[in-house]
């Protein structure tokens, strides 16, 4: 069987329809059935550790039946962790042939999972150090996507999002720098959410100050039990923290401005405009509004550059991912003066954002403009060389909100006519997490289950 999420987890533990042993076995084993083909793990939990760490769960669910999740919200639930985050039992690649240097320790991130109960299963698929938004790499096979095997899950957090919706985990963490799990959320038909930046610590901090952790699960309900239980400051990470986060508000009516980014396709237009009506039905008030800033990209491009340069010695070109190589070698020719300027843009994009802000509690917009690609390519045909630098332009709906900070979450709302699931982002002002994860709620709730994966386009694949 495949692994049911969260709180459908939790319900059959509390029953003792399964035990927790049972759910982590019966997940291990259609990872070993499934992920030859899907390339969504590149390490699974050893069986012993997997056994002993359901021993526990079991026993404190015998001994406090439904109060061991009082203290322990994830208590027995299976969930994977994206390779680029350190943990302690299970190796750290980063998805490079590049020696990891950090010490063998859980994240944050982790550690936090851990306490709250869950079961560490594996490390999913990245692409090296997450430079592009695929999951090719020098240390594994691509990850596929479970609804089209030679189409890409996206990425950098291809290998988590794939295995959610494969089934081969609860629910996964991964990061986003630029989209990383917004992008992969939408090609895979599930539920990615980027938290504020700074709402959940990121351990070692980048100095871009552009990445965030965040999950991914099956449903938005999920999503959310796993930002509680990630978020928090952390001494490590001097950003963690520092926003003001609001609880959740859902007014009767919210102002909601309707984006559609150059180069959406008209399959995906469609998918996402079927929420329209929901969203009217709701009472909220949808505005359609021409994009409201200047494209930032080249202002991405040198701050994202200049910073996989200066992680990168020339000594370790030999080991290094070519297409990441392409960007470190132009990121040396990057000036000082020249990341200034890259500061300044994101600076203006930040107050931009924050007067739209004002006016619209909500952006709505396809959170992809395309469907996925091929399962081998780093990026769409127009857009695959490395040296053209243009690796992340064809995905315009999510960096900015890397470079403001504010939270995007991807939801699945539809299909394109071939079958690929369509994901519509929702983005609100910074430190208002609760009422992006209010509104995707509702508009779940309203727009119905979309056809489950085992019974569309993997039948009988996986």
């Amino acid at each position: 069987m495949t692994a049911r999420g969260i709180h459908e987890t939790r319900t059959l533990l509390s029953h003792r329809n399964i035990s927790v042993a049972d759910h982590v076995e019966s997940v291990l084993t259609d990872i070993r059935k499934n992920n030859p083909e899907l390339g969504a793990y590149v390490s699974v939990a050893a069986d012993d550790a997997a056994q002993e760490a359901s021993r526990k769960c079991d026993d404190l669910i015998g001994t406090l039946g439904p109060e061991a999740w009082r203290d322990h919200p994830l208590l027995g639930v299976t969930v994977s962790v994206k390779d680029l985050l350190q943990t302690q039992d299970l190796p750290t690649t980063r998805g490079s042939r590049l020696r990891n240097r950090r010490p063998r320790i859980d994240a944050p991130a982790v550690a936090r999972l851990r306490a709250a109960g869950a079961i560490i299963i594996g490390k999913t698929t990245t692409s090296e150090y997450g430079w592009s938004a695929s999951t090719v790499s020098p240390v594994a096979p691509p990850t596929r996507n479970p609804w089209a095997p030679d189409r890409t899950a996206g990425g950098s957090s291809g290998g988590a999002a794939a295995a959610v919706a494969a089934g081969l985990c609860s629910a996964a963490l991964g990061t986003d720098g630029a989209g990383s799990i917004r992008i992969p959320s939408s090609f895979c038909g599930v539920v990615g959410f980027k938290p504020s930046f700074g709402r959940v610590p990121y351990v070692p901090a980048g100095a871009d100050r552009l990445s965030h952790v965040g999950p991914i699960a099956g449903n938005v309900r999920d999503v959310r039990a796993l930002t509680s239980v990630l978020a928090g400051p952390h001494r490590d990470d001097p950003d963690s923290g520092i926003g003001s986060f609001a609880p959740l508000r859902e007014p009767p009516g919210l102002r909601i401005g309707w984006l559609d980014f150059p180069g959406t396709s008209a399959e995906v237009r469609a998918a996402c405009e079927r929420v329209l009506p929901i969203l009217t039905a709701q009472g909220h008030r949808v505005e359609q509004m021409p994009n409201p800033f200047a494209d930032p990209y080249p202002a991405l491009v040198d701050i994202l550059a200049a910073a996989e340069a200066a992680g990168t010695p020339p000594e370790d070109e030999d080991d290094c991912d070519p297409g990441r190589l392409a960007v470190v070698r132009y990121g040396r020719t990057v000036s000082g003066a020249s990341v200034l300027r890259a500061e300044e843009t994101r600076l203006a994009l930040r107050r931009r954002l924050a007067s739209i802000m004002d006016c619209y509690e909500i952006l709505a917009m396809p959170t992809v403009p395309i469907e996925p690609f091929a399962a081998d390519a780093i990026a769409p045909p127009d857009a695959e060389d490395p040296n053209d630098l243009r690796w992340l332009s064809w995905a315009p709906a999510s960096y900015p909100f890397n470079m403001t900070g504010q939270p995007a979450l991807s939801l699945p709302v539809g299909f394109t006519k071939s079958g690929l699931p369509v994901g519509l982002q929702l983005v609100g002002p910074l430190g208002m997490d609760d009422l992006v994860l209010g509104a995707a709620a509702r508009i779940e709730a309203d727009l119905g289950p979309l056809t489950h994966l085992t019974d569309h386009a993997m039948k009988g694949q996986l």
